[in-house]
């Protein structure tokens, strides 16, 4: 049998396959990411569900010169593969190779960067707009699926391209998944839609019966209209997308190349907005990812014939989280858990269990969960919104506007914070001490190890206004530490063999300080590794202490150098004449790539021999500085004696 993917070397190719040739290059495309995503890991169920989708799009539309835009992008590594990147695969989500999401600096065929949600169809509407106003020609079009419409800026965009009446194709793949189940009033809706997929052809022969009426009067007419209508609302309640001003196709078998293709090529020659409305099933082909497609969003290297890990999960960061919360909340009915379609990530799937109608899913719509934990806060609930720090971003407004303004006690617990590794910038939370730190009122916590964690969740009761936990991805740890007991405003000593250097480390970084230390020892370099805890407020007795007695101080945190909890010390130093004596090990002012943790780190600068050398390389010119010193007041005091 002949293999139609290694033919591929761009999107023209598939013009000259056939029906039947492009159902053979999809069960060697479904062949081809098995083989490769057990490898190296990645998205694979979300990318399993759009193998025909994508080959549909690139037989209808002409990437080199139509718009595409893939919501979130997660799913676009059956469209890298039409587009020439075949070979590169080995490659993908490693450091320095291809990025598991759609980058424009990849290819002329990549129009747009995401990574995150609902972001494809404001994007493709101002593309489209711009090329209206410039005069030209081509198609533009936005892949989102059902998970995604949930947040809010698809529907502020729906409402836009409905009043804009701009040519535009949303292409809304419906697979009845985000990366956990759906949930909303939006899901049911598409829930009756796929119902009744006979819909679209029974309106279309009613259209057609009305627009063949004899002339018998316009209140005849406007009667035919009403009939119509009643029709429509009774078989679809709502018809949201056509009451938005868009055309609506669908529903459509997602796997059929051929229906899918021509529902598009029809959408071509409609003006204005339309939804082509396509039906799909996650994980489609292969079964261990369709019966179990959120654990197959996003995996590890996995072994394709059993379907599990190449390596078990330990217990990470995120599961300690939700273990301390599911603690809190035996003990107090007030506590709450909010997750933005992430309870699996969040480590929130046994608090679902255990407390299912005290958790709330509020689908991919953090700017929502901020204020409706809010609310809830006002009404005398203690919410925990469990969120990744990059998605935490998206509700900078609601943080402070609806949360910090009014004092209310909603705990943020902070997931992913620092470096994520292999999903790259768009993902890596390294701005949240920047854009947080700002906040008036908002006590800040980063846990060493997973003790600490479980300490400040239970330390976030006796606080009476809002909070944020900052802590890792990946397997937690326990440092040798004595336990102190977390107080607001307050940091530790984990070790201290002498003042010649002092080294502040942020949360987890604490078992890089305490490598430094030894390494440090060894050559009778004698410091001391400071837990700071809290990044506001500072505990200033402590950092002044060691930052007048000790002859260097470093700072390491996982966040951007700018702002970042080095620039809160320095400016605490500088009210004392201390600057002088700080350096910052943190991210530089740019988007750290993808890659596994150890690459990233060398990158960055924040490995223990990063500091090491460092520290060595300042106390030989302070130890060469002193001996002058010392040679001079000895030549001194002789010239004296004479």
């Amino acid at each position: 049998m002949a293999s139609y993917l290694h033919q591929i070397q761009s999107p023209s190719d598939l013009k000259a396959l056939n029906n039947r040739e492009k159902k053979q290059l999809a069960a060697e495309i479904r062949e081809f990411l098995l083989e490769k995503v057990s490898q190296t890991g990645g998205h694979l169920a979300s990318n399993l569900g759009v193998v025909e989708l994508t080959i549909a799009l690139h037989s209808s539309l002409n990437t080199f010169q139509d718009k595409v835009v893939w919501d979130v992008g997660h799913q676009c590594y059956v469209h890298k593969l039409l587009t020439g990147r075949r070979d590169d695969f080995d490659s993908l989500r490693q450091f320095g190779g291809l990025s598991g999401f759609p980058k424009r600096y990849e290819s002329i065929h990549d129009h747009f960067n995401t990574g995150h949600s609902a972001t494809s169809l404001s994007a493709a509407l101002g593309m489209a707009t711009a090329r209206d106003l410039k005069n030209e020609s081509y198609q533009v079009a936005a892949i989102i699926g059902d998970g995604a419409l949930t947040g809010g800026m698809a529907f502020e965009a729906l409402n836009h391209a409905g009043q804009n009446r701009t040519d535009l194709t949303v292409v809304l793949n419906d697979n009845e998944m985000s990366i956990a189940e759906n949930v909303g009033g939006l899901s049911n809706y598409l829930t009756r839609i796929r119902s009744f997929p006979v819909y679209s052809r029974l309106k279309e022969d009613l259209e057609s019966f009305i627009g063949h009426l004899p002339a018998l009067g316009k209140s005849v007419y406007r009667t035919a209209e009403k009939a119509k209508d009643s029709i429509k609302y009774f078989f679809v309640p709502g018809v949201l997308f056509e009451e938005l001003g868009f055309t609506y196709i669908g529903p459509i078998d997602g796997h059929n190349i051929e229906d899918v293709t021509e529902a598009l090529n029809l959408s071509k020659k409609i003006k204005g907005p339309k939804v082509v409305h396509v039906l799909t099933v996650k994980g489609k082909g292969y079964d261990m990812a369709e019966k179990y497609p959120a654990k197959f969003h996003g995996i590890g290297p996995f072994d394709v014939n059993t379907g599990k890990k190449i390596k078990p999960s330990a217990k990470d960061f995120s599961a300690v989280a939700g273990s301390a919360m599911e603690a809190l909340a035996e003990k107090d009915e007030r506590i709450v858990a909010i997750t933005a379609a992430m309870p699996d990530g969040t480590g929130l799937n046994n608090f679902k269990d255990r407390f299912p109608n005290r958790i709330f899913d509020v689908g991919i719509a953090e700017q929502h969960a901020v204020t409706f934990a809010a609310g809830q806060a006002v009404a005398g609930l203690r919410p925990f919104f469990a969120v990744y720090s990059s998605f935490l971003q998206r509700a900078y407004d609601q943080v402070i506007h609806d949360v910090a303004l009014q004092r209310l006690p909603v705990t943020f617990m902070v997931d992913r914070a620092g470096l994520v590794g292999n999903d790259g910038e768009t993902h890596h939370g390294v701005f949240d001490i920047s854009c947080l730190s700002a906040v008036p009122g908002l006590t800040i916590m980063s846990p060493s190890d997973e003790s600490d964690l479980k300490a400040m969740v239970n330390h976030t009761m006796t606080l009476s206004g809002p909070s944020l936990i900052r802590y890792p991805r990946g397997q937690a740890f326990t440092l040798p530490t004595d336990n102190t007991p977390v107080k607001t405003g307050k940091g530790r000593v984990i070790k201290e063999y002498g003042r010649d250097f002092v080294l502040i480390a942020v949360g987890s970084l604490s078992r890089v300080g305490l490598e430094v230390l030894e390494k440090a020892k060894e050559i009778g370099i004698l410091g001391t590794l400071i837990d700071p805890r809290f990044i506001k407020p500072l505990d200033h007795q402590l950092l002044l202490e060691y930052g007048q007695t000790s002859d260097f101080v470093y700072v390491m945190e996982e966040n951007q150098k700018i702002g970042g909890f080095g620039s809160l010390v320095q400016h605490l130093y500088q009210e004392h004449d201390l600057m002088k004596k700080v350096t910052i090990f943190a991210l530089p002012d740019e988007f750290t790539e993808q890659g596994d943790m150890t690459a990233l780190y060398k990158q960055v600068g924040l490995t223990a021999d990063d500091l090491f050398e460092s520290i060595q390389e300042a106390w030989k010119n302070h130890a060469s500085k002193v001996v002058s010193i010392q040679s001079d007041e000895r030549k001194r005091h002789e010239k004296t004696a004479n």
